[in-house]
């Protein structure tokens, strides 16, 4: 038959921290000796104990347990009606066990905790703080946050004052303090706040900050610039006395040093002209030796061709290149441009400038090349090249010469160009227009 049971009272309270008792009856209805447990169903089952857990009962014996129910102060239980359960079961017959139901009235209590973080700060413009409020109580509680300035020298604001904090949980707010003064130089400044959590029915919970104001400028700025003035002496002192005189020592020496390299190059250029001078005159001189000689092998004929007592000069064609009548012209050159350096156009004598019996000695060459055409010049007599040079290497450049050029009518004057890159500004056609001015003389064949 297992087992009944009665519960003395349904309907409990209990404050959250306390404790409330009910008495369950259980009467053995069988016909054995039997053992019966019991326990607590339902979410009460963590605060709740039963006296005795076991006992035995006779055959119609009746027996007490106690359940005890201690919730605690917390927000792990929320306020409001808990329904419980007191199971019996029987060892001798188990499927007639039996469940004894009831349920706890859990009170509301509150709990609400204000926090400040950081409690005190520093700002020269503004601080910033956050605002922790806290609900440890059982039931969801409507909070207004305020803020206070005692000494109206800070403008308080908060990102919202007004919230709803469920049980177990916490709300964050940030407060902005900004000093309403401020100050370039000076001691730090104390400036304190206050903030109020304010529930209904419930007194408030207050909280006190500090707000240190600090002076505008940093307070390492003097001694840093203090630092580095005095720095700046000792830089200016080391530059005067040491760094200055080495500095100006050193240049003396590297412009002494310039100096003697730039004589000795005057000098050794010096040494150079007075050898050239020494073997032109030695050439002169031989030439002079040899025209005497010839004179003095040639008669008396001879001697008078000479007006002043020498014979005349000529080349190995026998053409008279001592004397003749002077001759000055320009040979302009207009090349087409092309990839190949190897293809050469020839430019000519213009015609009458040099008759058909007359051989051209040239003494004076002048190179004109305005535009800085690229290229080759060539200055050829008959098959033979005289002088070649890169177009991009001169823009005017002249030539004397100690030994004329002569130029015989079966081996004329010549000037040919190779054109790789006309310069600026190119001509329309797209040509090379270098120049070689010419200086001379006429002369004829020498007198038999």
């Amino acid at each position: 038959m297992g087992a009944t049971t009665s519960l003395a009272s349904r309907q409990l309270s209990v404050t959250p921290g306390q404790a409330v008792e009910a008495t369950v009856l259980v009467r053995n209805n069988g016909t054995l000796v039997d053992q019966f447990t019991m326990d607590i169903v339902g979410d009460s089952r963590e605060w709740a104990e039963v006296t005795p857990r076991v006992m035995n009962l006779m055959p119609g014996q009746d027996g007490e347990v106690t359940v005890r129910f201690t919730p605690p102060r917390n927000s792990s239980v929320p306020a409001g009606q808990v329904p419980f359960g007191v199971r019996v079961l029987s060892r001798e017959d188990p499927p007639n066990s039996s469940v004894a139901e009831g349920a706890v009235d859990v009170e509301p209590f509150m709990d609400l905790q204000l926090e400040l973080s950081p409690k005190s700060s520093r700002c020269r413009t503004r601080a910033v703080h956050e605002v922790v409020v806290e609900n440890s109580g059982n039931y969801p509680i409507p909070v207004e946050v305020v803020t206070n300035d005692p000494e109206e020298q800070l403008k308080l604001s908060l990102d919202h004052s007004t919230l709803t904090v469920q049980p177990g949980t916490s709300a964050f707010l940030k407060l902005r303090a900004k000093p309403y003064d401020r100050f370039l130089r000076g001691p730090d400044k104390r400036l304190p706040f206050g903030v109020t959590a304010l529930a209904p029915d419930q007194p408030p919970v207050n909280m006190d900050g500090t707000v240190v104001q600090q002076q505008m400028l940093p307070k390492w700025l003097l001694p840093a610039a203090a630092t580095v003035l005095a720095a700046a002496v000792v830089l200016a002192v080391l530059w005067f006395t040491l760094v200055k005189p080495t500095v100006q020592t050193a240049a003396r020496e590297a412009g002494k040093s310039a100096a003697e390299e730039a004589q000795a190059e005057l000098q050794e250029q010096a040494n150079l002209a007075e050898r050239r001078a020494v073997a032109a005159e030695e050439k002169a001189n031989s030439a002079a030796k040899k025209v005497d000689e010839m004179a003095a092998g040639g008669g008396a004929g001879a001697g008078a061709a000479g007006a002043g007592g020498r014979g005349a000069t000529t080349d190995d064609q026998g053409v008279d290149i001592s004397n003749g009548s002077a001759v000055d012209f320009r040979i302009t050159t207009d090349a087409d441009a092309q990839p190949d350096p190897a293809e050469f156009e020839s430019f000519t004598v213009p015609d009458g400038v040099i008759p058909a019996d007359k051989t051209l000695v040239l003494t004076d060459i002048i190179l004109q090349n305005p535009r800085g055409d690229s290229g080759t010049l060539a200055i050829k007599r008959g098959d033979d090249v005289l002088y070649a040079t890169g177009l991009q290497n001169f823009r005017d450049m002249d030539f004397h010469f100690l030994e004329p050029w002569t130029f015989s009518p079966d081996q004329p004057l010549t000037v040919e160009v190779s054109c790789q890159l006309p310069g600026a500004p190119a001509p329309a056609t797209g040509k090379c227009t270098p120049a070689v001015s010419f200086s001379g003389r006429l002369s004829g064949p020498t007198p038999s």
